[in-house]
């Protein structure tokens, strides 16, 4: 789809947008959702925590220009989120975030933090498991950079916003650091019982 398209020729009566909080006095008086829609080919608001402030700051500070990012990792690093790692020897030293911001990544941490309220949702859970390992700016830094993976993604590949994704992703994470730490185990020349008592290969 076309970007001159996208302005000009998208049917939102056969869209359905996430409903959002749209009452209030800090809300656009503007309809961004379907503004948004039709600049980007997708409805950004449909990942929880994301506001109609945040889509309206997105559009303000990135515009249609998010393509000039070579992948997710350049437009996260330019959003200053990325671990600025300081390594020595094979060893990390420091993986602080660089200092200074934009006010995309101000409204992104904003949505993260709404996200660690929340009571569910897959980034929900990922906030929390960051929290509770590293605390809660470390989680709120996570989750603002995680959200500006998956909004890029789907602006440049036009696809709806899918959780299960964010499941499949983790789940195949989980499984890498299985297999990793049983070959550990069985290098340093333990078995591995299941809990039927059976020896795993």
């Amino acid at each position: 789809m076309s970007r001159s398209k996208k302005k000009d020729d998208v049917d939102l009566d056969q869209v359905e947008l996430a409903k959002k909080q749209l009452k209030g006095k800090n809300q656009p008086k503007i309809p961004i959702q379907e503004i948004a829609y039709k600049l980007y080919g997708t409805d950004i608001s449909a990942i929880n925590g994301v506001s109609v402030s945040t889509i309206l700051t997105l559009i303000s500070e990135v515009g249609l220009s998010i393509n000039k990012f070579t992948n997710s990792k350049a437009f996260v690093s330019w959003l200053r989120l990325a671990p600025n790692n300081k390594i020595s020897g094979g060893k990390v030293l420091s993986s602080r975030t660089p200092k200074g911001s934009n006010m995309l990544s101000v409204a992104l941490r904003d949505s993260a933090n709404v996200i660690g309220n929340q009571k569910q949702g897959d980034l929900t859970n990922y906030f929390k498991r960051i929290s509770f390992k590293h605390g809660r700016c470390v989680a709120i830094t996570a989750t603002a950079r995680k959200l500006a993976s998956i909004i890029y993604n789907m602006i440049l590949r036009e696809e709806p916003y899918d959780e299960s994704k964010n499941a499949v992703i983790r789940q195949k994470m989980e499984t890498k650091k299985l297999n990793k730490a049983m070959n550990l185990i069985k290098n340093h020349g333990f078995d591995i019982i299941d809990n039927q008592g059976v020896m795993m290969s």
